[in-house]
């Protein structure tokens, strides 16, 4: 396969851009040079060097990197309840929240609100078999939650998938308002889930370390909504209380430095998602959204 540039729309203005990647050449290497296989498979998918750098990240001198990281991703501080000199570490600095009005959420119930910054592909339809292609890679609903009984029921419904880049806002929040349960935690390694990496086996997402909790919404019906870790990413936090009533738009945690992904799973015919991002992804685009943004309708019955 190809090793191309990744390219996205951006929404607002709908300009095609280029994504800069931190680490390109070394993403190229391990997926896209047969000598990159053993280190990737023996060292880099391994979870003590995704912690052993999260680590770093957590240390007081990491506040070196700060400045830099915002001039060459262009990082718009004045979103930030912290000013630079505030935060105590670079992984301080990843997590950090944003002001109450950087981010619009729609207060109409049946729209649904991205959970995160990041770029978007939806697919309207899961297969009803066991496995379904993406790009023309397999992928199983059973591998991926590791719960047939739950796959079955979200059989022929919507997959959404939302891939934060290293330079964009690491919380991740709910899409609807409703009941939210339980943490589940599935164990896995940490490939990176860059498209440079999906593109050349999408089974990723069933490999690597996940979480995932179902809301429970008058609107959309459950929702599953899930996180992935990945290369370099420290860890996942979960912020919210279990078992609690939760609005739209209520943070649900945050990602430890890295790229990483947040997944939401819908029931058949609960979700319509917008025009746009639909035929994005159909044309093998992502689509750049921001928390809180509309991203689809419920659809009533």
């Amino acid at each position: 396969m190809k090793f191309e540039k990744i390219k996205y729309l951006e929404r607002k203005t709908g300009e095609i851009k280029q994504e800069k990647v931190p680490g390109e050449s070394y993403l190229k290497f391990l997926y896209y040079n047969p000598f990159g296989k053993l280190p990737l498979e023996f060292i880099v998918k391994r979870k003590f060097l995704s912690s052993l750098y999260g680590r770093m990240m957590d240390r007081s001198k990491s506040r070196e990197k700060i400045s830099s990281f915002i001039e060459e991703n262009n990082i718009k501080m004045k979103e930030s309840v912290k000013e630079i000199g505030e935060f105590n570490s670079f992984n301080d600095f990843f997590i950090r929240k944003l002001k109450k009005d950087a981010r619009k959420i729609s207060k109409n119930k049946d729209e649904l609100s991205s959970p995160a910054d990041g770029k978007i592909l939806a697919y309207e339809t899961i297969d009803k078999k066991d496995k379904f292609f993406l790009k023309g890679s397999e992928f199983s609903l059973g591998e991926f939650l590791k719960n047939d009984k739950l796959a079955d029921k979200f059989q022929g419904g919507t997959f959404v998938i939302v891939r934060l880049a290293p330079s964009d806002y690491h919380r991740f929040h709910f899409p609807a308002g409703g009941s939210i349960s339980d943490n589940k935690k599935i164990d896995g390694y940490y490939y990176s889930v860059s498209p440079y990496a999906i593109k050349r086996n999408f089974m990723i997402f069933c490999e690597n370390k996940r979480e995932y909790a179902l809301l429970d919404s008058e609107e959309f019906g459950d929702i599953l909504l899930g996180e992935i870790g990945a290369t370099m990413v420290g860890g996942i936090k979960q912020t919210y209380v279990p078992n609690t009533l939760v609005e739209k738009g209520d943070e649900k945690g945050y990602f430890y430095f890295g790229g990483s992904t947040c997944i939401m799973l819908f029931e058949s015919g609960k979700i319509k998602i917008d025009k746009d991002i639909v035929e994005n992804t159909l044309k093998g685009i992502e689509t750049k959204i921001y928390m809180g943004e509309k991203i689809g309708i419920a659809t009533k019955k």
